[in-house]
């Protein structure tokens, strides 16, 4: 399926091939977002694409004509507004990106699982409340939890893949193929010593997720 954005994606804009901070000539400060940039990204979290004007000079996706007139939002459009806000709650105060191409949401978590920080079961449990929500709204809180999680243990992942995922959860065969590759790249290749390693219970999520 065709693209209809006007530039890279903000997160991808920051960064070079290398996965590293982009930088105008070599020695130069890193192009990293600033603190006003991201502060800009988070006050979309809750909050309805299109309704947050702070937002609106990062979002790349071209709505759709037609719901524009009717003062609406394509999907895809809904689906960049989350990943902007997640984003901006992943990058605040950390030094290195937090956007790795390639690296799915399974991935990242599976990482989390293995990082000695929380116990398996209960990576396991949030993983699961997230990839069994049946809606874009509820798939939507679970990821600002995992997503603060991951930002403590500075996993980054792909945001690119992220909105995706997000595009398609609202139909049902675009969730099932989000499901399938996010199981494969968390349970898929796990030993059993990365099952016992982690050894510390996750906090309480906010009465918001649920």
């Amino acid at each position: 399926m065709a693209e209809n954005r006007r530039r890279p994606y903000f997160w991808a804009q920051h960064i070079d091939d290398d996965g590293a901070w982009r930088r105008s000539t070599p020695g130069a400060t890193p192009m990293r977002p600033t603190g006003q940039e991201l502060a800009a990204l988070r006050r979309g979290i809750g909050r309805q694409a299109g309704t947050v004007p702070e937002l609106w000079p990062y979002y790349q996706t071209v709505n759709d004509d037609d719901l524009g007139k009717k003062g609406l939002v394509s999907n895809r459009l809904k689906a960049e507004h989350i990943a902007l806000s997640l984003y901006g709650l992943h990058q605040q105060s950390q030094d290195k990106p937090m956007y790795k191409p390639g690296r799915s949401l399974g991935a990242a978590v599976r990482r989390l699982r293995s990082s000695d920080a929380f116990s398996a079961d209960a990576v396991d449990r949030r993983f699961n409340a997230a990839a069994t929500a049946n809606t874009q709204h509820e798939l939507t809180l679970h990821l600002r939890s995992l997503i603060t999680l991951l930002r403590g243990q500075e996993i980054a992942l792909d945001y690119t893949q992220l909105l995706e995922d997000l595009a398609r959860w609202p139909f049902e065969e675009g969730r099932s193929r989000s499901r399938r590759r996010w199981g494969n790249d968390y349970f898929g290749w796990s030993s059993p010593a990365n099952n016992d390693a982690p050894t510390a219970d996750l906090p309480n999520p906010s009465p918001a997720a649920h």
